[in-house]
């Protein structure tokens, strides 16, 4: 079993398209897919609406998506092929509380992929990528946290990739992790499919990324 984590340094950048992505890259993994959401004070994590409760009945919630066609980000990743899709709420700085639950929906997969950066904090992950958007200045301090773990970085075609786009963050937790580009519409490469595989072990990925200008080289493990 391997596990996937997907992060950004912000909302809109693309995370939700690069998990589907994956997931209709390499439909043989059968991956059970997951979107960790914390939100802020006044808002109910049971549906995400405006709350002004304190219970513990509103502090986590765990919810299946059943409608590939809907239009939440986890209904993308059913459309996209995932077998399983769950949407898991907490309030911002309680993921602790949530990940019992969290790992239990990781042990009942096959493969789990999972679209959030504070869980690098409760998981070591077997790869982690990274979306960029240099045309989106905010960097979340929850990001930066996390940066360094990152195996790669991804950005859209039509993203800005550039190091100096965030004030505050050094270029060199950047600089040198190996870069892959997805297409903005399918958010699909067969290069990041092809590294994701290769990192996870399977029969379709016999190769490894070993640099940003190099080549691939043999490098295949078991799960």
């Amino acid at each position: 079993m391997a596990i996937v984590v997907v992060g950004g340094h912000t909302r809109n950048i693309g995370k939700t398209g690069v998990m589907a992505g994956v997931i209709a890259s390499l439909p043989e993994f059968a991956w059970t897919a997951i979107k960790i959401t914390q939100f802020g004070h006044g808002v109910c994590s049971a549906n995400g609406e405006p709350c002004d409760c304190e219970t513990a009945d509103h502090t986590i919630a765990v919810s299946e998506e059943r409608d590939a066609a809907g239009g939440k980000d986890t209904s993308r990743y059913l459309g996209a092929g995932a077998l399983r899709s769950f949407w898991v709420r907490t309030r911002q700085g309680q993921l602790a509380e949530a990940m019992p639950n969290v790992r239990k929906l990781i042990a009942g997969a096959e493969n789990a992929i999972v679209e959030s950066n504070s869980v690098l904090r409760f998981l070591k992950p077997d790869l982690s990528l990274f979306v960029l958007d240099g045309r989106v200045n905010d960097f979340k301090p929850s990001a930066l946290r996390y940066l360094d773990r990152a195996d790669a970085l991804v950005l859209t075609a039509d993203a800005v990739d550039s190091e100096e786009s965030w004030a505050g963050v050094s270029p060199r937790l950047i600089a040198g992790k190996p870069r892959f580009t997805v297409d903005p519409t399918t958010f699909r490469s067969s290069e990041l499919a092809e590294f994701v595989a290769s990192r996870l072990g399977t029969p379709a990925g016999q190769m490894a990324w070993v640099s940003r200008n190099g080549k691939f080289a043999s490098n295949r493990r078991t799960l």
